[in-house]
């Protein structure tokens, strides 16, 4: 199976999974926002236990190769800012906003055109953005288990154990 394939596959199936799971409504959306319900909160957290859980099993296996980006806090904020702004306003993230497409809301496409708006004028000011903003608070390529000093195995149970707990808090508040 070629890598395409792969990626429509397992596109296909989070899609499907994210409807199953009620994340791509509205009313789940504005219920994160407003912190009193934590579907979306529970769906990615479960997402990155996974995520982190596969990609380190496969490269310990030599089947994966990481390629770790720097983190640079100039271009991590100014993305976060923009993006939550862009959720709070639209009510979808990127992904929720397609997969809503997809179920036939058509106000996602408001969304989904101020996505291809702003990336257009991300490339216009790419240049500008490339001397300033994108140097701002280099710190260079960084984990979590390469600044403890620890195994990376160390830090997925402790997460594992973490999100666990602030899932079962969830469940007991009602969240």
């Amino acid at each position: 199976m070629n890598e395409l394939l792969t990626g429509a596959v397992t596109g296909i199936l989070f899609g499907f999974i994210m409807q199953k799971a009620h994340v791509i409504r509205y009313d789940k959306q504005l219920g994160a926002m407003r912190l009193k319900d934590m579907t979306i909160v529970k769906f990615m957290l479960s997402a990155i236990l996974v995520a982190m859980v596969g990609i380190y099993l496969l490269v310990d296996l030599g089947m994966a190769k990481l390629s770790i980006k720097a983190t640079i806090l100039g271009a991590n904020i100014l993305g976060g800012l923009i993006f939550g702004i862009g959720w709070a306003i639209v009510g979808y993230c990127p992904t929720t906003g397609s997969a809503a497409l997809g179920e036939g809301r058509y106000d996602s496409l408001f969304g989904l055109l101020g996505m291809v708006l702003g990336a257009g004028l991300y490339a216009e000011a790419f240049p500008l953005l490339k001397e300033t903003v994108l140097t701002w608070g280099n710190l260079g390529k960084i984990t979590i288990p390469g600044a403890l000093g620890v195994n990376h195995w160390i830090v997925i149970v402790v997460l594992i154990a973490a999100f666990l707990g602030v899932f079962r808090l969830f469940e007991r508040k009602g969240l």
